[in-house]
């Protein structure tokens, strides 16, 4: 698996995948910056009449449900339609799931039609589109990731996609498999946006990977990686994002990969 992430890191830096980003309004700079420390390529629409050009080339669509309105959802819709109709792929971060009904149903939605290859959010909002009686802090975790792996696989299975689980350390399954990651600096949850940025480079990992297991486990490797050499350097939050878009410019490849286990 570590060869694995070190090519998919590397390709990802190569071919800077092109990825469609449709996501809330409070993290759309962090998550442009972050793709493009990474090496990939953002694009930031969400106008509805030009969506079936943008999929045409687009490597990747990333689809955020952190500020919805019915324009948001509607063009979420369209975007996944187009993107399916071209064959690409589409990861989904469910901000907040469980918070509210039209979060929770948002995200069901977008799963059971657009049928996302990699769904990647926080263990309340796995616990929550899992059917759990998952407790939410507005778009918070209060649920670690290593709890949610029984609900983490069942989304996995009954879907066929990868669930990518945050937290102290990662946990990321396609319901057969469970891969765990470590590193990372509590000061990421300090920032906003930073949860978002790695769905967005899941997009872009997802793009260039051999399977979206590779992918999704690929992305949250180079952020354990580049958050915890950034929070050693860090003296609070407004310090650690330039600092944490600074490693991942000089991301170590190898050592992202050696955070990785199998289970």
């Amino acid at each position: 698996m570590q060869k694995d992430v070190i090519e998919t890191l590397q390709k990802m830096r190569e071919k800077s995948p092109l990825v469609h980003c449709i996501t809330n309004l409070v993290v759309m700079q962090v998550n442009a910056n972050v793709l493009l420390a990474c090496g990939a390529s953002p694009l930031m629409a969400h106008a509805q009449e030009e969506l079936e050009d943008l999929e045409k080339i687009v490597n990747a669509l990333v689809l955020n449900i952190g500020t919805l309105d019915k324009h948001t959802i509607a063009s979420m819709n369209v975007a996944g339609d187009f993107a399916n109709k071209y064959k690409k792929p589409v990861v989904l971060d469910p901000v907040g799931a469980g918070a509210s009904k039209l979060r929770t149903e948002t995200a069901l939605s977008i799963i059971r039609t657009i049928k996302p290859c990699i769904v990647r959010g926080n263990g309340s909002e796995i616990m929550a589109l899992a059917g759990e009686l998952g407790e939410t802090k507005g778009v918070d975790s209060t649920k670690d990731s290593l709890s949610v792996v029984k609900e983490a696989k069942r989304i996995a299975n009954d879907f066929n996609m990868v669930v990518s689980v945050s937290g102290e350390v990662d946990m990321i399954t396609d319901g057969k498999h469970i891969a765990h990651v470590s590193g990372g600096n509590p000061l990421m949850t300090l920032v906003t946006g930073i949860g978002c940025s790695a769905t967005a480079v899941t997009g872009a990992c997802m793009a260039v990977a051999k399977t979206p297991f590779i992918g999704a486990i690929s992305a949250m490797a180079l952020f354990a990686s580049a958050g915890e050499k950034a929070g050693k350097k860090a003296h609070g939050p407004g310090s650690f994002l330039p600092l944490f878009l600074d490693e991942l410019y000089h991301a170590d490849f190898n050592d992202a990969a050696k955070r990785v286990t199998l289970s």
